[in-house]
């Protein structure tokens, strides 16, 4: 996004962090935005906002590890800021697959495609998501793939996961202007 916020980015007038939390906060019992730039402009979104703990880009997984580190619940929801179509029965359909497989942590699939960052994991796992990020894992599939995971089918809705990365991708899902 040229150096952009990309959460901040408007979407149909709204940031896409805004539409993500409209779908996805009725799924589950408490809101975390994971946010390491403006994290006052977030918070005006009414919910608590954390930043990385780990020194250097670590990526998604910075994030995740924030997020566990703050979960108050046995499971964690992991959604990212720039794909406003999720599934608004992503959580149950995690859910189920978790609880089905007996795994550690479900993972969002089309097809072949698996979606690590659209995921739910036991609060469990932060000291090994710890200690993966700490031996210089920054990988999100690498880490989850030595775990007890399941992928979860969502072929039914494919264009759910697509990601908006580019302005002329935001342009091309609706009217889009810069971040203010």
């Amino acid at each position: 996004m040229g150096g952009i916020d990309k959460g901040l980015a408007l979407l149909d007038g709204r940031p896409l962090v805004g539409h993500v939390i409209e779908r996805l906060a009725p799924q589950v019992a408490t809101l975390l935005i994971s946010a390491n730039r403006h994290p006052e402009r977030y918070a005006a979104f009414g919910h608590p906002v954390v930043g990385d703990r780990i020194d250097g880009f670590a990526g998604p997984l910075a994030g995740l590890e924030a997020g566990l580190a703050a979960c108050t619940t046995p499971y964690l929801a992991c959604t990212p800021c720039d794909s406003p179509f999720l599934p608004t029965d992503l959580v149950a359909r995690l859910a189920r697959c978790l609880a089905a497989g007996q795994a550690d942590i479900a993972v969002a699939r089309t097809s072949e495609q698996l979606h690590p960052v659209f995921c739910l994991c036991r609060r469990e796992l932060l000291p090994d998501l710890q200690a993966f990020i700490h031996a210089g894992g920054r990988r999100m599939e690498s880490w989850f793939l030595r775990l007890q995971w399941v992928a979860c089918p969502f072929d039914d809705v494919p264009e759910a996961f697509t990601n908006i990365n580019t302005p002329d991708e935001l342009r091309a899902h609706g009217t889009a202007e810069p971040p203010r």
